[in-house]
């Protein structure tokens, strides 16, 4: 039964996605795609360099901490939206966040609730199932207006040269 609630709730995750660009028509093209080893790291929302945004993600939407659980990339790497599941774990991901020290890295921060399960994470290198990649041109338009700030400029000019 747990199997079948899981899998429900992937395909309301897939069907909530959409692309729009070329770049993403690119993307879309390679669901279901495995990659090996990538490198994980935590974060949660009471880190020092996350207090200004509480336990908001980039998109605005409340940090996810259930059977889906945010995530946060190099969104010229893995775009927004990206639905994702950890080989051997049971939560379905969402990228919905991004972070300075994750620009130019193929590494996946994942969400925890606090800084104990944030330790006990730590790094590790995992292999995952993108079940949906997300989408370059929603990417953008909620960078857009955020390009003061290096990492995201280093992020759109990337997406911007790929299209």
């Amino acid at each position: 039964m747990r199997s079948l609630q899981i899998s429900a709730l992937v395909l309301v995750s897939i069907s909530m996605v959409s692309c729009s660009t070329t770049a993403d028509k690119k993307v879309a093209s390679k669901s279901a795609t495995r990659i090996n080893s990538v490198r994980t790291t935590a974060y949660t929302h009471t880190e020092s360099d996350h207090i200004q945004y509480g336990a908001a993600s980039a998109t605005g939407e409340r940090l996810k901490y259930g059977r889906v659980r945010s995530a946060a990339t190099d969104w010229s790497v893995y775009p927004v939206g990206t639905v994702f599941q950890i080989d051997g774990d049971p939560y379905v991901y969402e990228v919905d966040d991004y972070g300075s020290a994750l620009v130019g890295t193929n590494t996946i921060d994942i969400y925890k609730p606090d800084k104990s399960e944030m330790r006990n994470w730590g790094v590790r290198n995992v292999n995952i199932k993108v079940l949906r990649w997300g989408s370059f041109s929603k990417s953008l338009a909620i960078m857009r207006d955020r390009t003061k700030n290096d990492h995201v400029r280093k992020m759109v000019q990337r997406i911007e040269r790929s299209s």
